[in-house]
């Protein structure tokens, strides 16, 4: 029995001949954090750890090719047969191609139940990917503990084409530097009441009685035509059948039957005086009219002048215009097209590597701002992210953002990663202890420090005593 204690006393000193005590803790240490990481507790033994979405396990026995059937995306997969004696049993490989609220693409009827094939999810994207939803979170913020398989890839490689989305905005109103393009037409279409003279008409006057009489007249600027033997005659606001009558009347005193016909040979000259301002045939193209919105909020148009259009979308803008457009002229139309969009600017600034300002060309959150900016340095206050904004009436607002979580990874669902408006200002902060490394760089770095250099003495001295 005395042999035993020795035996074991040898053991001890070979195991300590090869690894001493220490080593043994790291070794212990280092597989805790293998079975911590899912490297072997879970990975290593066929399990998933959490970071794993998808693994194909072994098939059944029982299960082989089975029948064949063609899913709705165009693949062709195999339904599982059915085990002898046995309840029917999905094939583990079609069960981790499907996703939550697939439609079944083909059943295959058994003789104690029916098997459902969910829709392959292609060979471009061919398993699921494990998120979340955060919409789902009405209750509260969601962690990664709650992610389920979802229709993460469904253009699989086209989804950077994918994905039509939601409209930014239900109506777009104008603001100040938006430019927009007024197209006319004219409508020819018919007038409801009798077209009545303007001046610069053109008409043309016969007599069947005195080819004396007969001429080409302009209606003069004051309104009149001139006629021989009666002079002056009224034509603006008068229709063709009033200005003949008008005429006739008057020849009577010279003429027994004056017989006069007008005839008009040029109308609508103010319209074509319009179409003359907004003729861009030998520039743009077409009939058109280039305006940008001023600060005061207003555009200026050929015989329309100043019109306030802040504030409006294009459709109250072509009813406000036609309006205002009928009143002088007939037959014309009038269109709005907003060409170019005034800009719109972010700032970030504070802890990050290229502050500045920043064009929004498309929604644009804070996280996605402080990357614009090439993201935040080390020190930068992540906890404390602050967003000013003015309000419709220029008021100051300011909220303060937790970002850290999220930049980190740790809050996939974050209530802090709020959309930004324009002229947004982003400002990261310094953190505590980078606030502290400048007031001690100040005071003693540049300010006793740079007054009396004790580094060169202290040094010096530390050198000989070394040397000593």
């Amino acid at each position: 029995m005395a042999i035993l204690p020795k035996a074991v006393e040898r053991m001890n000193d070979a195991r300590n001949k090869l690894l001493p005590s220490h080593c043994w803790l790291c070794l212990a240490a280092a597989l805790l954090i293998a079975v911590a990481c899912g490297g072997w507790g879970r990975a290593g033994r066929g399990g998933l750890s959490k970071y794993q979405t998808h693994r194909r396990p072994a098939m059944p026995r029982c299960l082989n090719r089975g029948i064949a059937a063609t899913t709705s995306c165009g693949r062709t997969s195999y339904a599982p047969r059915l085990c002898p004696s046995h309840r029917p049993v999905r094939s583990p490989v079609i069960e981790h191609g499907c996703l939550a609220g697939e439609p079944p693409s083909a059943r295959v009827s058994g003789s104690n139940a029916e098997i459902s094939l969910c829709q392959a999810l292609g060979p471009a994207a061919p398993y699921p990917i494990k998120g979340l939803d955060c919409a789902t979170g009405a209750c509260g913020e969601l962690g990664w503990g709650a992610a389920r398989p979802i229709a993460w890839q469904r253009f699989a490689q086209g989804e950077y084409v994918g994905h039509e989305r939601l409209r930014h905005v239900d109506n777009y109103r104008l603001r100040v530097d938006d430019e927009l393009e007024f197209v006319f037409r004219l409508t020819r279409t018919e007038t409801a009441r009798p077209y009545q003279l303007n001046v610069g008409d053109e008409l043309r006057i016969e007599s069947l009685s005195d080819p004396i009489l007969n001429r080409d007249l302009v209606v003069q600027p004051d309104g009149n035509i001139t006629m021989p033997l009666i002079n002056e005659v009224r034509a603006t606001h008068h229709t063709i059948v009033q200005l003949r009558a008008e005429i006739d009347r008057r020849l009577r005193q010279f003429y027994k039957e004056p017989a006069i016909t007008v005839t008009p040979v040029r109308l609508n000259t103010r319209l074509e005086d319009l179409r003359a301002t907004s003729d861009a045939r030998f520039g743009f193209g077409g009939q058109s009219r280039r305006a940008r919105v001023t600060p005061e909020g207003t555009i200026q148009l050929p015989a329309l002048g100043s019109v306030p259009v802040q504030g409006l979308t294009l459709m109250e803008v072509r009813r406000e215009l036609t309006e205002r457009l009928g009143r002088r002229f007939e037959g014309m139309e009038i269109t709005p097209v907003l060409t170019t969009r005034a800009p719109r600017y972010i700032y970030v600034l504070g802890e990050v590597r290229t502050p500045g300002r920043y064009e929004l060309v498309g929604p644009t959150t804070a996280m996605q701002a402080i990357s614009m900016a090439g993201s935040w340095v080390y020190g930068g206050n992540l906890w404390n992210v602050v967003v000013f904004r003015r309000g419709d009436d220029w008021r100051l607002l300011a909220t303060k953002l937790d970002l850290r979580g999220p930049l980190y990874g740790k809050r996939p669902c974050p209530a802090d990663e709020i959309w930004l408006n324009d002229s947004d200002i982003v400002l990261v902060p310094k953190s505590g202890i980078l606030v502290a490394d400048n007031i001690i760089s100040l005071i003693f770095t540049q300010g006793l420090y740079g007054i009396a250099p004790f580094s060169t003495a202290t040094t010096f001295s530390v050198t000989r005593f070394g040397a000593l």
